[in-house]
């Protein structure tokens, strides 16, 4: 195998690693984002729970302080899923960007695995070219030894 055949091989298995890595970086992201997508349905859930126990509260009768504290425990459920709302959409540019840097990556690896190919296929044309060639001078000779 050439030298540079050797060379591409290399740098190949080097593209292979990071394309590696990034797909793995690439899983997390994904897997951050559904965290936290599962995150914003719990809170939602918990919030709509909460509203139905007040109503059930509230049809018993509650004091003013207390329907209070429970509105005011509401208003935080709210902000709390407006921010989990803020973090799965910073998530999702996050897995979007890994998602293209892999997919770039792998675009290159594949590049240069196809170089390899055409090189080594290459190599394999020119020795069949010198066989046939050394094997028509063999020919060649014998026939004028006759």
């Amino acid at each position: 195998m050439p030298a540079s055949i050797k060379q591409l091989s290399l740098v190949a298995q080097l593209e292979k690693e990071k394309e590696q890595k990034l797909s793995e970086q690439y899983q997390q992201a994904r897997q951050h984002l559904f965290q936290n997508q599962q995150k914003l349905s719990s809170l939602e859930q918990y919030r709509l729970d909460y509203l139905k126990l007040i109503r059930e509260k509230a049809s018993q009768g509650l004091g003013a302080k207390t329907l209070i504290q429970h509105q005011s425990f509401v208003g935080k459920l709210d902000k709390a899923c407006e921010q989990q709302v803020q973090v799965i959409n910073q998530a999702v540019l996050v897995a979007d960007q890994r998602k293209n840097q892999w997919l770039k990556q792998q675009t290159k690896a594949k590049a240069i695995e196809k170089l390899i190919n055409k090189q080594q296929q290459n190599l394999r044309l020119q020795q069949n070219r010198q066989e046939q060639k050394l094997f028509d001078e063999l020919s060649s000779l014998a026939f004028s030894k006759r």
